[in-house]
């Protein structure tokens, strides 16, 4: 099987919790919070794992609440590879509100990054043995640009030969500098930038549409089955790690498209932070390949 790294610069410790109603200046009583990793490619690893495949973490690990962070994805069965951090990791809150069922999400910045803990992230990176696969998710911490992750990773979607770009609507139309209104612009978008030779696929996430793939052969559109949503926080990630699988297995685009949708559906099956599960992700897959 092919190894599998995920690279995050600005993890977080993710605490949900529910309330009765939101409004200002009272005392909200909330639940116990519950606490989970958080950050693109460490939640992108969780899916992984979660759907029976391995990824080692790559992250900052900053104060108590980067050793909790690392301690909470060691009980998940998550490989993790970190640096040292200065300044402590993040911690964001999610409130539900239980009387309009509404999701309130305060994400607070990621922690600054010394110029010696951005090399040793760099050494990690470059040290990853030929054939693997490393996803890289997540916002960016403060004082790191673009340019400066270019740098680290040795491969952006100008440089090309990328495997798989996901991106939603939103930001392929800021990777193709140009409004997609119409029915067929995105896979038009899509397709120009594989064409280019940038990346050999594009998968855009659709939201309830589900997600339009791309790739030299064409194109695909897989949409999920009605669900009654809780939460749509950790759906893109899931939908990640599970076609970074399939990815991982040579799978076709399809197939790779479907069981995406698939983990990022049965992500929304749930209250809070928490991810796809299994059961749930392979329930809708059957459904979809029906």
């Amino acid at each position: 099987m092919t190894r599998i790294y995920t690279l995050t610069l600005a993890p977080s410790l993710d605490s949900a919790t529910l309330t009765a109603q939101i409004y200002p200046e009272g005392k909200l009583r909330c639940t116990a919070p519950v606490f989970e990793p958080g950050g693109g490619g460490i939640n992108v690893a969780r899916a992984i794992a979660h759907l029976g495949g391995q990824a080692t973490a790559i992250f900052p690990s900053g104060g108590a609440t980067g050793e909790h962070l690392s301690n909470l994805l060691l009980d998940e069965h998550v490989a993790i590879d970190t640096v040292d951090a200065h300044d402590w990791t993040r911690q964001n809150l999610h409130v539900h509100a239980e009387s309009t069922g509404e999701q309130y999400r305060f994400v607070m910045p990621g922690a600054a990054l010394t110029d010696d803990e951005f090399r040793r992230l760099e050494e990690k990176v470059l040290t990853i043995e030929a054939g693997s696969i490393l996803v890289i998710s997540g916002s960016l911490p403060p004082g790191i640009d673009v340019s400066k992750l270019c740098g680290l990773v040795k491969a952006t979607l100008e440089i090309g030969n990328i495997e798989l770009v996901k991106p939603n609507q939103k930001e392929l139309s800021a990777l193709v500098n140009r409004d997609l209104t119409q029915p067929d612009d995105v896979r038009k978008a899509a397709q120009e930038i594989v064409d280019s030779g940038k990346a050999k696929r594009v998968v855009v996430s659709l939201g309830p549409q589900g997600a339009l793939g791309v790739d030299a052969n064409g194109s695909v559109q897989v949409v999920p089955p009605p669900v009654k949503s809780q939460s749509t926080v950790g759906a893109g990630d899931s939908m990640v790690g599970a076609m970074t699988l399939k990815l991982a297995e040579n799978a076709p685009l399809l197939d790779m498209v479907r069981f995406g949708v698939a983990a990022g559906s049965a992500a929304t099956l749930n209250h809070g932070t928490r991810l796809c599960s299994m059961e749930n992700t392979q329930k809708i897959y059957d459904y979809l390949c029906s």
